[in-house]
């Protein structure tokens, strides 16, 4: 359960109906499995213990006596091993009979659940048997102990107190107050559902979205075992329909009409740390309604991942899921663009373009928010400003670029101007330094923006939010602009941007040129070129920027710890580099993020895309001067791990 792992299973074992002793041989085989592969918490189906299509056999003191020494046998099988599991099944108390999610652990029984809504429509007639679950919570005698019996029960792990679960049953979170929102509220942070849901056309997808949905809702995991094959088919078809979730997303789910068990690896630091930034999300515990807490035992393991992640997270992997996001955030980028030159009463509209992408994605941006406001392109003024590292493949892809588009060409050669300023503050030239690189950047800064003075526009930014988290930018150079429509997307989604705008457009001659820039390394340009080819590439200097990126998605969205962002970023990209690689690249990451947040802290404008952004004055607002001796430290231990 390190890093906040908890490896649950929804099982739906093969059942007899009201053959209870061969029910409870299956649920106990199955708990084996399910400790073999490392799960701590199980959840079975319905009324498994019986079969949940019993009907009136229901009302037959011979099964409930089996089904009440069947749940002693389940729970004394549970002794020594290491598992929660909850098992459904009927049982009397006061005289009347209950529908109820069996919790049991350590060879006890520690909870009875009740449900809730019983379903009284259609196929279903479950009142004839079974009352409604109290409102409260008793105290009942099972085998000599006291155990909780109602709704609002909660159980706790000792050893992880965040590993704390709700439960309800089947119709309950179909209804429209479902109990699993009282029980989140309470600080639940996985629903376990044991379910009799019978199958009919389009409701196994309904179901998807309906578990799916609960679990973003409430911020929570979610575990349904649904009943399957070996319930009675005299009017119905069961078909095992298992569903594991995590916060809106399905992580695994079996395959209907199939009897299986699967696993999944819910994250409760994820949940826990969405909740607490999640203002909406308040705790409300009434004076006479608290729930009942009751602690079980598992013990704390490493838990195996086997749940992926992609190496992209902010980019879909389904190419029609990645072709509707990227028109939808192009036409974001555009909208905010549109928007602030309405305001402002922008003439034109000023781009650097080098060759490069994300100046690239900038103008095609640019012109999307000019096709909106029904304006000429030519009022876009593209400035191409050649220097020392400037080649020949950048610099025509940079012109014919802007012609396609239908953009104003501004050649500015800026070499000159720079070699005066070198001899105006003494700086030899032919010192590469930072000086050297920086002094191009604003050199070109300041054209831009005068220009834009000029032609009474504005000045838009094409750096990147990749950029930002790094601090790769010339402070007062390529870091200014009067908008920055590039602000809040991440180098790996740039390419796929350009991409899109590449597949889409019906100019053959446009196309072909982005296509190129696509193949053109990543690089500033700012050293002389070698042969004739770009000497300066950025993923060389910095770190692949996919890297970069999944650790600024994980460290922002999540506020995932370096030792648990490491752990994923080993496990996702195994086959592309080594540990060392990206723990140095890691520690880059960190570092850099760190001291350059001076940088962002004075962003330009630009429009938020996705769910993780850097504006100073939105997502992040971090003091310039934090350290990060913190993180550091806890990546320097890793380290040290592998020399000891």
């Amino acid at each position: 359960m390190r890093h906040g792992f908890v490896k649950a299973a929804a099982a739906t074992p093969d059942i007899r109906v009201a053959d209870v002793e061969y029910n409870t041989e299956q649920i106990c085989k199955a708990i084996d499995q399910a400790c073999e592969n490392g799960a701590k918490l199980i959840v079975f189906p319905e009324l498994c213990v019986t079969g949940y299509t019993c009907g009136d056999l229901f009302t037959q003191n011979a099964l409930l006596k089996a089904s009440y020494s069947g749940l002693k046998k389940i729970a004394a099988y549970t002794k020594g091993k290491d598992v929660l599991a909850f098992v459904g099944m009927p049982f009397t108390e006061s005289g009347k009979l209950y529908n109820v999610a069996a919790a049991v652990n350590g060879g006890k029984v520690i909870g009875f659940t009740t449900k809730t809504f019983l379903p009284n429509y259609g196929e279903f007639y479950e009142m004839r048997q079974f009352t409604p679950g109290p409102d409260f919570v008793k105290w009942i005698a099972f085998e000599g102990e006291k155990v909780p019996f109602g709704p609002k029960i909660l159980f706790q792990s000792d050893e992880m107190p965040e590993f704390l679960v709700g439960a309800e049953i089947c119709e309950d979170v179909w209804s429209p107050l479902p109990p699993s929102i009282e029980e989140a509220l309470n600080g639940a942070t996985i629903i376990v559902n044991c379910s009799a849901s019978d199958e009919t056309v389009g409701k196994g997808s309904y179901r998807t979205r309906l578990i799916a949905g609960q679990s973003a809702r409430l911020i929570a995991g979610y575990v349904y075992a649904n009943a399957g094959e070996g319930e009675s088919t005299t009017d119905l078809v069961f078909g095992g329909h298992n569903i594991i979730a995590e916060d809106g997303t399905i992580l695994r789910q079996s395959k209907r009409y199939k009897n299986e068990i699967i696993y999944g690896e819910i994250d409760l630091e994820k949940i826990v740390g969405e909740r607490r930034k999640n203002t909406t999300f308040s705790p409300k515990t009434l004076k006479d309604h608290s729930p009942v807490i009751v602690p079980f035992h598992v013990e704390t393991c490493d838990t195996v991942l086997t749940r992926t992640y992609s190496r992209h997270p902010v980019v879909p992997s389904d190419e029609a899921a990645r072709a509707h996001i990227c028109e939808e955030i192009l036409t974001i980028q555009a909208m905010g663009l549109k928007k602030r030159l309405a305001h402002t009463h922008a003439k034109s509209a000023v781009v650097g373009i080098s060759g490069g992408l994300d100046s690239t994605l900038a103008l095609l941006v640019t012109a999307k928010a000019f096709e909106m406001l029904e304006r000429d392109k030519k009022e876009i003024i593209a400035v191409t400003m050649p220097c020392f590292g400037t080649t020949d493949r950048t610099y025509r892809n940079a012109c014919e670029m802007t012609r396609q588009t239908g953009a104003t060409l501004i050649e500015v050669p800026i070499a000159d101007a720079v070699n005066i300023h070198f001899r105006d503050i003494g700086h030899d030239s032919d010192v590469h330094d930072v000086t050297y690189e920086n002094a191009q950047a604003r050199e070109r800064t300041q054209v831009l923006m005068d220009i834009a003075n000029r032609e009474a526009g504005m000045v838009i930014g094409t750096g990147d939010m990749s950029e930002l988290a790094l601090g790769w930018a010339t402070y007062n150079g390529d870091h200014m602009s009067m908008y920055g429509v590039n602000a809040s997307v991440p180098k790996t989604l740039v390419r796929h941007l350009v991409q899109y705008a590449a597949d889409t457009t019906e100019n053959e001659s446009l196309r072909q040129v982005l296509y190129d820039v696509l193949d053109t390394p990543v690089s500033p340009e700012l050293l002389p070129p070698k042969d004739g080819d770009i000497a300066q590439k950025t993923e060389d200097l910095v770190g692949p920027y996919e890297l970069h990126d999944f650790f600024l998605y994980y460290m922002l969205r999540f506020g995932f710890s370096p030792e648990k962002i490491f752990r994923l970023a080993e496990n996702t990209f195994e086959e592309i580099y080594e540990k060392e690689t990206i723990l140095k690249w890691l520690k880059t990451f960190y570092r850099r993020f760190f001291s350059q947040q001076f940088k962002r802290s004075c962003l330009p404008d630009g429009p938020k895309v996705g769910s993780v952004a850097l504006s100073p004055r939105g997502d992040w607002r971090m003091p310039s001067d934090a350290c990060a001796a913190l993180w550091m430290e806890e990546l320097d231990k890793i380290g040290k791990e592998w020399k000891e």
